[in-house]
């Protein structure tokens, strides 16, 4: 279980985050929907113990952020640290022993090249592999399915709901409002640094027909097309 209360972040003057109050229970997939620039990724980053807050952070461990697996929508790599290196620190780090990392691979990776030249879909393929393997309870993945070919959406899709049966919990956000609908349990909208709404499974199309209103409009007719 994780508990948000009254979680507010400012970055200078701008309030990014205003007075979140959330609960994420184990064995549960919430989705996280809004915007580019709706919070979504300083959020995730306050849940991760990577940026300063007001409010608090609830959670079954004294220590979230060593139980919690991040996938940033960019990951970071060195520059001189191979796949198999990577997978190997981030394990360390959970001590936590990665087994046969080529049986484990199911990406296909190529472990022994340097993470930095691989492709913007292979360095995501490689960081969700890495955090797999750390056993982590909680899981927060930005973005997972952008810059995936289409076959690793379908993998990551399945690992999503195996995590749930295995008791854990998922958050994820997404510009694909379909990744989401075939995953969550629970979608929250965020808005302007505030969840307008929760929206559970059975009015996933509704929600959906909503925000492609409020967000295409008549926006398309105003191009004029021809």
């Amino acid at each position: 279980m994780i508990r948000i209360e009254n979680l507010n972040k400012n970055y200078g003057q701008k309030q990014v985050l205003k007075n979140i109050n959330l609960c994420f229970d184990r064995a549960m997939i919430y989705g996280i929907v809004g915007q580019n620039g709706a919070g979504k990724t300083t959020l995730f980053r306050c849940l991760a113990g990577l940026e300063s807050y007001d409010g608090a952070i609830i959670s079954d461990f004294e220590m979230l952020k060593n139980h919690l697996g991040l996938l940033m929508t960019e990951p970071f790599f060195f520059s001189k640290i191979t796949g198999r290196e990577y997978i190997q620190l981030l394990c360390n780090a959970r001590k936590v022993d990665p087994g046969n990392m080529d049986e484990r691979n199911i990406f296909e990776l190529p472990l022994g090249q340097y993470a930095s030249t691989y492709s913007t879909g292979m360095k995501k393929k490689l960081a969700l592999t890495a955090i797999l393997m750390q056993e982590n309870d909680f899981f927060i993945l930005d973005e997972p399915f952008n810059g995936v070919d289409i076959q690793s959406n379908m993998i990551i899709a399945e690992i999503i709901h195996k995590l749930k049966e295995l008791g854990k919990t998922v958050i994820i956000s997404s510009h694909i409002f379909s990744t989401l609908s075939d995953t969550c349990d629970e979608i929250h909208l965020l808005k302007d640094g505030e969840f307008l709404r929760k929206v559970e499974k059975q009015e996933f199309s509704s929600l959906e027909a909503e925000m492609k209103k409020l967000t295409i409009g008549n926006s398309i007719e105003k191009l004029g097309l021809k």
